[in-house]
């Protein structure tokens, strides 16, 4: 079983949206079995919180449920717990290194590093574009899918 943290500074928004979307492509394929994924965030300031409402409108959109589901804060030991811990952005980096120094078994990515391009998740909290954050994460998820 391939074991997947997904990870952004409140756990709202960006990682969830992964966590579901991730979910749902594996659930279409019939590979739920071989998959356990989730998402935390780096900082405190959401715990408990339900998916930010037009995250979970987005989602829905698709078809995609994201009931029950509580923000939290990564621990260090997710670092064991987990085979990759995939972050949005630098700033998410920086903080994960905050709450877990080292990498040395090399889990660490950012989710577009699965991609053709590079780069960073665009934080809708900010950009207020949801639909553009969700296409890099199906993006992001798909290329994560074919390299493991």
């Amino acid at each position: 079983m391939i074991k997947i943290l997904f990870i952004c500074h409140g756990n709202i928004c960006r990682s969830p949206m992964s966590e579901y979307i991730l979910k749902d492509i594996v659930a279409k394929t019939g590979r739920s079995a071989d998959f356990h994924i989730s998402s935390a965030a780096t900082s405190t300031e959401e715990i408990g919180n339900p998916v930010y409402p037009p995250a979970r409108r987005k989602l829905a959109e698709h078809g995609i449920s994201c009931d029950g589901h509580h923000a939290r804060q990564i621990t260090r030991a997710d670092y064991q717990r987990f085979d990759y811990l995939i972050v949005m952005d630098r700033m998410n980096l920086r903080n994960l290194k905050r709450i877990i120094p080292d990498d040395p078994e090399h889990k660490v990515y950012m989710l577009l590093d699965f991609t053709d391009h590079p780069g960073e998740i665009a934080d809708p909290w900010y950009t207020g574009d949801f639909e553009t954050t969700y296409r890099q994460v199906v993006e992001g998820c798909q290329g994560f899918l074919k390299k493991v």
